[in-house]
């Protein structure tokens, strides 16, 4: 079926679709019904089945003759280290760490902290859990000890996974002061810490706490070998598989809880259905662990599904250049790549005619997918012309774990609208509603809500914190998930996502997106990539503000670039969208997964104070913002 009948059979028959889309999960016991309204916070998939994410992810396939296929590849420019491990060879790393953490104490249910480097070591951390039914919260590496101690008091683990270092362009990272001041700073205190050093940074051991992982593995295959064995747990479908915490408005994390059976129909459908990814094909999501990017698609929805995923510890550009991504896909026949739009600016900013381009074989390429924020229309079409394959933008939030619009390359290659994530997929119907909660009208923009119940795959709730979900997500709209996000759907049944709702500026009583500004001003063929956001004005009450980025090599005078952007957005826009002070910079402030910090800068621009967001990728560049702003 194609994408329009598909979707018309989800609508029609919601717990029916999902339960076709059940039968290609290996059940230790099989659902007999799809849906739960009355369990949990808004009712549970799966309720009665049993089963185990490790052993669909790992055990199956070396079963169902996969053994001697490639499960992960890591490529490593920042260590000159490349290497793959077979479907065989990881189960066999996972059984034994899973008799580590055994030997540790862990037992089904306990929560397990993971704060490590994009290394092998950490996606058989993750699996290792979910084969004995601990619950892992993957901690971005690096994190500042005081946002991974509110981590730590939050999720209770028993025990805690780290590494000596992380290693990054021009640094080595020390993960493990970090991970013990954190300690220091918590009120909870784990059982024991599994410490896997690297040769560019030796760890100190804390004895009686701390335990080296490398001699851990050796004493566990030795076991192994010795004929102990390592069985997968028999959980509950509705059993938590990990725990991931985004930040919270209120300064406490909010921990978006998963469960096993939904998130494994789900994730293997959309590999499928979204991707068009067959078992055996090269998946590379070039994100990192610490994100949801990383859960669902780096480590779970590739091997799921019996694909090879790309663990990849580099950069777009800078290991060693601006080809850096195009040497990956070439290296290892990479189908599907699926990255942020910031990392396809980066590199249009180092090489924005392409010449690293023809040096490597890219034929096997056959999409390219972005997600994490909006995707301005001008780096679409730039990676279009020069990858000359779709390029398909789609929407997602750490909540949902996966697409809730995108273009379903597996089920049908549907128009391309430019600066539209497309359209809905199975268990999501989008609505605009207004201020008043009313409908909108084609075009008309308002705030995106999802109809209830949500989809298997999605947040099932916060941990230990079913009042605060339902407060976050649920309260401000009866009958709807609030996904805080603002746009319009077309007449088409497009989705248009313009940003965030606190992005949408009140100018003089006009409500103007910022996004859509940003859509014009990267338009201009000096910018590499833009940020516009609202400044109290005391007479409009906001006025748009933007940031701009030129590209490599451009000789233009910023302030004439400036000038010409605001013209472009007077012409485009209008005069209406009040833009007038744009200010050119050498970067803008990013966290490490690549997302603008609107809300950062919109609070320099204002004067107000700020502090560094804990995910931010170098709080230098704020002091340098500041100065731009204080000058302009």
């Amino acid at each position: 079926m194609g994408y329009r009948d598909t979707y018309d059979c989800w609508r029609r028959d919601p717990t029916g679709f999902w339960m076709d889309a059940a039968g290609v999960v290996d059940w230790f016991e099989p659902p007999s019904v799809a849906f739960d309204p009355k369990a949990g916070v808004y009712g549970r998939w799966f309720p009665d089945a049993v089963c185990n994410t490790c052993h669909n992810a790992l055990d199956r396939h070396v079963a169902e003759g996969r053994a001697d296929q490639p499960a992960l590849v890591y490529d490593s420019p920042v260590t000159a280290i490349v290497r793959s491990f077979t479907y065989a060879e990881l189960l066999r790393e996972v059984q034994a760490f899973a008799l580590a953490l055994r030997d540790l104490g862990v037992e089904a249910g306990d929560r397990v902290v993971i704060y490590m480097p994009m290394v092998p070591e950490a996606v058989v951390g993750m699996l290792a859990c979910a084969r004995i039914g601990a619950v892992h919260s993957v901690v971005f590496g690096g994190f500042a000890a005081r946002e991974l101690a509110t981590r730590i008091d939050d999720a209770a683990p028993k025990v805690v996974l780290s590494a000596s270092c992380g290693i990054e362009l021009s640094r080595v990272v020390a993960y493990k002061p970090l991970l013990d001041e954190a300690l220091t700073l918590a009120r909870h205190r784990p059982h024991a810490c599994v410490i896997l050093g690297r040769e560019r940074l030796k760890a100190e051991l804390v004895p009686g706490r701390d335990h080296d992982w490398g001699a851990l593995r050796e004493k566990a295959l030795a076991a192994l070998a010795g004929g102990r064995e390592s069985p997968c747990a028999r959980l509950a479908a509705t059993d938590p598989l990990y725990i991931l915490y985004t930040s919270g408005t209120t300064g406490k994390p909010k921990g978006i809880v998963r469960d096993n059976g939904g998130h494994m129909v789900a994730l293997r459908w959309t590999m499928e259905a979204i991707y068009g990814m067959a078992p055996g094909e090269v998946f590379w999501a070039a994100s990192d662990v610490g994100w949801v990017v990383g859960h669902s698609y780096i480590v779970y929805g590739p091997l799921l599904h019996g694909c090879t995923s790309v663990l990849y510890e580099g950069k777009p550009v800078g290991t060693p250049d601006a080809g850096a991504f195009w040497s990956v896909i070439a290296d290892h026949d990479v189908k599907v790549l699926f990255t942020a739009p910031t990392a396809i600016r980066a590199i249009r900013k180092e090489d924005s005619e392409g010449r690293q381009l023809p040096g490597y074989d890219l034929s096997g390429l056959r999409a390219l997918f972005l997600a994490g924020e909006r995707a301005d229309p001008e780096t679409v079409r730039w990676a279009e012309r020069l990858l000359e394959v779709p390029v398909i933008d789609h929407w997602w939030q750490t909540e949902t774990g996966c697409a809730v619009a995108a273009n379903p390359l597996g089920l049908e290659r549907l128009p391309v609208k430019h600066g539209s994530p497309a359209v809905p997929m199975p268990g999501y119907a989008i609505r605009i509603l207004d201020g008043d909660g009313q409908p909108c009208g084609h075009g008309e923009m308002g705030s995106i809500v999802l109809e209830m119940p949500l989809p298997p795959g999605a947040a099932v709730t916060l941990w230990n914190a079913d009042d605060r979900f339902r407060e976050s997500y649920l309260a401000s709209r009866p009958g709807y998930y609030d996904t805080a996000d603002a746009g319009s759907l077309d007449e088409d049944g497009y989705v248009w996502v313009m940003g965030r709702t606190d992005d949408v500026i009140n100018v003089a009583g006009h409500r103007l997106s910022t996004g859509l500004m940003e859509e014009v001003v990267s338009a201009h063929p000096a910018v590499a990539e833009c940020a516009v956001i609202g400044c109290r004005d005391t007479l409009k009450g906001e006025v748009p503000c933007g940031l701009i980025v030129l590209k490599a090599g451009v000789s233009t005078d910023p302030g004439l670039v400036a000038d010409e952007v605001v013209a472009l957005v007077r012409e485009r826009i209008g005069p209406v969208a009040a833009l007038r002070r744009v200010v050119p910079v050498d970067r803008l402030p990013k966290t490490r997964s690549g997302k603008i910090l609107r809300a950062t800068i919109k609070r320099i621009a204002d004067g107000e104070a700020y502090a560094a967001p804990a995910t931010i990728e170098d709080p230098t560049v704020l002091v340098e913002i500041e100065g731009a702003l204080a000058s302009k």
